[in-house]
């Protein structure tokens, strides 16, 4: 993981992405030794000085108001979910957490949610995307090849941003795997905004960089992905072709926690496959 600063880091990529074109600034002709603008075309964009600009990219302490930190995400035409990833950012080396947060547990009432909802492919992830309780559906649907009780072991859980980029079946599963993979670069991004100091993020970021080349390039880009919801194709090994909207929902207990459903269109084909998929693997009638 990149251990400078995050906030310089993610204001450098996203300044490289923009040309003097682009937001209306003449070149008088001149070559530029790197893509994109340079510091003092976006201190004067977002009208402060070049020198305030610089020490905020280079990390140093200079408590940027919410204010300052708008002009300068406009400045770079920073989209909402890049916007409120910078504000995050700028207040992440503020805040105080425990040196070692407590380990993760799906409430008894979660659980109950979970079984209730059993037709419908369903998970509880955790901080770091670790899967902490699936049903049946969620199970067979998602990684059938895996032990249905992993979750219940904190030391093997599954983890949803390792399958994707280092489990084989996980990889066949999605059709549009980049885009998949994308958005879990996003995703990654956002909890590691959120929890800085944060050594199991840490050491997940730093074993996927090391042993996914795909991983590393997308994680230099950047990307910032809320993942509230996503509609994926999947090529499922035992009912083929069929495409689901999965869409994450906050625990309110929990605020580390999400509940992430998978639904396909009443009716369709694809929701046939689900009801086809539970009774194939016995996960309900």
């Amino acid at each position: 993981m990149d251990r400078r600063s995050p906030l310089g880091a993610f204001l450098r990529a996203r300044r490289a992405r923009l040309s003097p074109d682009d937001v209306g600034l003449p070149r008088y002709g001149d070559r530029r030794r790197v893509p994109g603008l340079r510091r003092e075309e976006v201190a004067m964009l977002a009208g402060v000085s070049a020198g305030y600009y610089t020490r905020l990219e280079q990390g140093q302490p200079v408590n940027a108001s919410a204010e300052v930190l708008d002009a300068i995400a406009t400045a770079l035409r920073l989209t909402r979910a890049e916007r409120e990833h910078l504000h995050v950012l700028s207040t992440a080396s503020h805040r105080t957490r425990p040196a070692a947060p407590p380990e993760e547990h799906t409430s008894a009432d979660l659980r109950t949610l979970l079984t209730t909802m059993g037709h419908v492919p369903a998970l509880v992830v955790g901080r770091r995307n670790d899967v902490l309780a699936w049903n049946g559906a969620g199970h067979v649907l998602l990684a059938g090849h895996l032990d249905p009780a992993a979750p219940d072991d904190p030391g093997a859980r599954p983890n949803l941003s390792r399958l994707v980029f280092r489990d084989t079946p996980t990889r066949a599963l999605y059709r549009d795997w980049s885009a998949k993979a994308r958005s879990v670069v996003g995703s990654l991004r956002n909890l590691t905004a959120r929890d800085p100091g944060d050594a199991g993020l840490t050491a997940l970021v730093d074993e996927l960089t090391v042993h996914s080349p795909e991983f590393a390039a997308l994680w230099d880009e950047h990307t910032v992905d809320p993942c509230g919801r996503d509609v994926h194709a999947l090529a499922h090994p035992v009912v083929g072709d069929l495409t689901v909207t999965q869409q994450a929902f906050q625990v309110p207990q929990e605020p580390h926690q999400s509940l992430v459903t998978f639904t396909a269109e009443p009716g369709s084909p694809s929701a046939a496959a689900l009801t086809t998929l539970r009774q194939a693997c016995g996960a309900l009638p």
